[in-house]
């Protein structure tokens, strides 16, 4: 399913029950596996998101490959405070959102089943394990 708007590359491969929603953005070459969905994100060119991963309001570079059941959480439901902050050069960033995921460099790699928490910034080619939870910024 695709809800408008939606901009959809050249050359896309969009997997069975997959849901695109508020505003996404694929380059050239990605792949969106079965079940997936992608809120109000961009993806770079030649990008994988296995089946069964949720990628909300993020933006993914390029060549970044996603194991199947990974997550990038874009809302804090278990906190009070909802405020999505985010680490950068060693100080924490305010975003004024409660709404925001991650952004991830270019080669970045992210195992099954993972999860990246909200505000999550992973540079260039970095691998996320298996079942692994990036927590950025604690409180």
């Amino acid at each position: 399913m695709i809800k408008a708007p939606a901009i959809i590359g050249p050359k896309c491969f969009i997997g069975a029950h997959a849901y695109l929603r508020g505003g996404v953005v694929l380059g050239q070459g990605v792949t969106i596996g079965p079940g997936c969905e992608v809120k109000s994100s961009i993806v770079f060119d030649h990008s994988s998101l296995a089946h069964f991963n949720f990628v909300g309001d993020s933006i993914v570079g390029s060549n970044v490959n996603f194991e199947a059941g990974a997550v990038i959480a874009n809302h804090y439901n278990e906190r009070q405070d909802k405020q999505i902050r985010v680490l950068h050069q060693g100080g924490v960033v305010e975003t004024g959102s409660t709404k925001f995921g991650a952004l991830v460099g270019d080669n970045c790699k992210v195992g099954a089943n993972a999860v990246l928490s909200p505000g999550t910034v992973l540079d260039k080619n970095e691998v996320v394990k298996r079942l692994e939870l990036v927590e950025q910024v604690m409180e």
